[in-house]
């Protein structure tokens, strides 16, 4: 294996990050957690969700591929520790490899940096039954322990809910914004309060919501046939003064991609709106650079 520079200080004594650039962020008053010194990040961008089963990876993984696209440098953090779905999407299989340096995200076909729970156990089928503390712990192990290298976006999917991961992402990782993904169902604006309220509880920005499943176009006449009832997010997100990132339909096409483990080759057009979002935050566009 090729002879690692640390792409953050030139002095890095490989036994100790304390002297990075990066790790100054973790203040005796901050709980964030140092970065290491052959990693450097320029944004993280957090994916929630109030509750399961909104296509929250699906979000990631096409908002990465967007990224990547248009030229960005991105890694994808799988935090969705018991039930991670970001490697089967794209194919990644085996283990990730490692050494007394750290860890090395797989990279997708498109030139994406993956980690996942998956890619650290010998059997991906393995039921990951941890406590609360133990699964964040692995959180702060994605975050100091693998060598990302130069990322402009660090996408991380996180878990649904409210409880110790995101809360340990929101804490632990110095967290630009956040994606709210949703659903159109009549509980939808008591869940996208919680996650909303948890992130303003962290200071931390919500840049949009985008509503999954949306509608089905049919086949035959191009109807849009809202299968989960009438969409509500538009409302929803005028009451929170938040932007709606993303209306995205039920897309066959993706889920076939995503069952094959091609992911990598997908398109979203349904995101345009979150990518313009994550251009306040400075990144210019490649073709701008």
């Amino acid at each position: 294996m090729a002879e690692k520079t640390c792409s953050s200080a030139a002095s890095c004594d490989k036994s100790s990050c304390e002297g990075c650039p990066s790790a100054q962020a973790a203040q005796p008053e901050s709980m964030l957690e140092a970065l290491n010194c052959y990693s450097e990040i320029k944004h993280v961008i957090g994916v929630v969700s109030g509750k399961g089963g909104v296509g929250k990876s699906m979000v990631t993984a096409s908002l990465a591929n967007m990224l990547a696209a248009k030229g960005y440098r991105v890694g994808v953090m799988d935090a969705d520790i018991t039930g991670p779905s970001i490697p089967r999407m794209y194919g990644l299989t085996g283990l990730a490899e490692a050494d007394d340096e750290g860890i090395y995200p797989r990279l997708t076909d498109n030139d994406i940096k993956v980690i996942s729970i998956n890619l650290l156990l010998p059997d991906p089928e393995s039921p990951v039954i941890w406590r609360g503390p133990i699964l964040a712990g692995l959180v702060k192990q994605f975050w100091h322990d693998v060598i990302w290298g130069e990322l402009d976006y660090l996408l991380v999917d996180m878990p649904p809910g409210t409880g110790d991961v995101p809360l340990t992402v929101f804490q632990s990782l110095p967290v630009d914004g956040i994606f709210v993904v949703t659903s159109p169902q009549d509980l939808v604006k008591m869940i996208v309060k919680k996650a909303y309220n948890m992130a303003s509880t962290m200071n931390i920005p919500v840049l949009g919501l985008v509503e999954n499943y949306s509608y089905l176009v049919c086949p035959d006449c191009g109807k849009k046939i809202p299968v989960f009832g009438e969409s509500k997010i538009q409302e929803v997100a005028e009451e929170m003064g938040i932007l709606v990132a993303g209306k995205m339909p039920i897309d066959p096409k993706l889920t076939e991609l995503s069952d094959a483990g091609e992911f990598a080759k997908a398109e979203n057009p349904y995101l345009d709106a979150a990518y313009a979002a994550l251009q306040i935050l400075g990144i210019k566009d490649s073709s701008e650079k």
